[in-house]
C-alpha cells in the first residue's frame, strides 16, 4: 500500500491542495487522503477538480473501499473520513471543532493505521482543527508537515499546529509537493504503539455511542458547558488543551472560546431587547399613573425606568467594546 499522505485544510487551502496534487507524479508510492471543511449541503466537487487537474486519479471516498496506492481520496460532505487498516470508513459521529468532516479524526486514524508510514499535512485555515490530530499522528510514529503560516491565506490553523507539537517540517505552498515526494521515498521510522486514547477518539468520530464512562477514559469533567448540546464538558488529558462533552462533541480551547463568544453576544442582544421592552412598559405605566393622579406610583415607575436605562447603557457599552475587540 505504500505510505499514506493525509492532508487537511480549511479556508484558503483549496488552491494549495490543487497545486500539491497537480505536482505529485503518477509513480508516487503513496495514497493521498484529504479532509477539507465543507458544509453539509455542499456538493462534492473537489475530487473531480483534482482528478482533471493532475496525473493521479482522484475520487470522493466511499465507505469500505480499499485504499489503492497512487490514488487521491477526498472526504465527502458531512462525513468524517478515517482510515481503518487498508480500507476507508465514513463516520457520522459528532462534529469536532464545529466541522464534519473534521481534520483531527483523519490524522488520528492515519496515525493509528499507518504508523511510521503516515505523513500528515496541515494547510491554511481559521481556528485550529487539525492541530491535535497532527500531534496524535506524530505520537503514532508518523511525520508531520505544516504550511508556513506566513504563506497561508489564513495563518491560524498552521500557526496553532506549530505551537501544539514539535512539527517535523514547514514549507510554503510551492515547495510542499516536492517535500512530500522526498518524504515518500525516504525509509520509515520505527514502529510506535498507538495510544488507546487516540483510538477511542477515532471510534467516537465513527459514531461509537459516547457517554460519561466512555469520556472518563480520556478526559476529566470541568465546569464548562458544550455550545452544541449544553452538556458538561470534560478536558482531554493529552495536549494540546481540548474538551469533549458526553455526546462526543469536540473542541479545542480556541474553538470553544470562539463559540462561547457568539453565545455571549447573543445573550447581550437578548438582554438589550428585554431592557428596551421594560423601559417602554415603564413609560406607559408612568403615563397611566399620572392620568389617574397616582404621583407616588408614577415616581416609582420612573425610578425603575431610569434603572433599566442605566442597565441598558452598560450592556450597550459592553457590546460595543466586544465588537471593537473582535474587529
Amino acid at each position: 500500500m505504500g505510505k499514506i499522505i493525509a492532508i487537511g485544510g480549511s479556508a484558503g487551502s483549496i488552491q494549495v491542495i490543487r497545486q500539491i496534487c497537480k505536482e505529485l507524479p503518477q509513480s508516487l508510492q503513496a495514497s493521498v487522503l484529504i479532509a477539507v471543511h465543507v458544509g453539509a449541503g455542499n456538493r462534492d466537487l473537489l475530487a473531480a477538480i483534482l482528478d482533471s487537474g493532475g496525473t493521479l486519479p482522484a475520487s470522493t471516498a466511499v465507505a469500505g473501499e480499499p485504499i489503492d496506492e497512487g490514488h487521491i481520496y477526498v472526504a465527502p460532505a458531512d462525513h468524517h473520513l478515517v482510515m481503518d487498516g487498508g480500507v476507508l470508513r465514513l463516520g457520522r459521529g459528532p462534529r469536532e471543532n464545529m466541522a464534519r468532516p473534521a481534520i483531527d479524526p483523519l490524522f488520528r486514524s492515519v496515525g493509528i493505521s499507518a504508523g511510521p508510514e503516515a505523513i500528515g499535512v496541515l494547510l491554511s485555515g481559521m481556528l485550529n482543527d487539525g492541530a491535535s490530530g497532527l500531534a496524535d499522528l506524530k505520537r503514532c510514529g508518523g511525520l508531520t508537515v505544516v504550511q508556513n503560516p506566513r504563506d497561508a491565506v489564513e495563518s491560524e490553523m498552521p500557526q496553532t499546529a506549530l505551537l501544539a507539537s514539535d512539527v517535523d517540517y514547514r514549507a510554503p505552498a510551492k515547495d510542499l509537493a516536492a517535500l512530500l515526494i522526498r518524504l515518500v521515498l525516504e525509509g520509515a521510522g520505527p514502529t510506535v504503539a498507538a495510544p488507546s486514547s487516540v483510538a477511542l477518539e477515532v471510534a467516537i468520530a465513527m459514531g461509537r455511542p459516547s457517554n460519561s464512562p466512555t469520556i472518563a477514559e480520556i478526559a476529566d469533567p470541568v465546569p464548562l458547558s458544550c455550545p452544541g448540546c449544553g452538556g458538561t464538558l470534560s478536558q482531554i488529558r493529552r495536549t494540546p488543551l481540548r474538551f469533549r462533552c458526553q455526546v462526543g462533541h469536540g473542541y479545542t480551547a480556541e474553538a470553544l472560546a470562539h463559540e462561547q463568544e457568539g453565545s455571549v453576544d447573543e445573550a447581550v442582544r437578548i438582554a438589550l431587547r428585554v431592557m428596551g421592552e421594560r423601559i417602554v412598559l415603564m413609560e406607559k405605566m408612568i403615563r397611566e399613573a399620572l392620568q389617574a393622579g397616582r404621583t407616588a406610583a408614577a415616581a416609582t415607575f420612573e425610578e425603575r425606568a431610569q434603572e433599566y436605562k442605566r442597565s441598558a447603557d452598560v450592556l450597550m457599552d459592553a457590546a460595543l467594546k466586544s465588537l471593537s475587540a473582535g474587529s
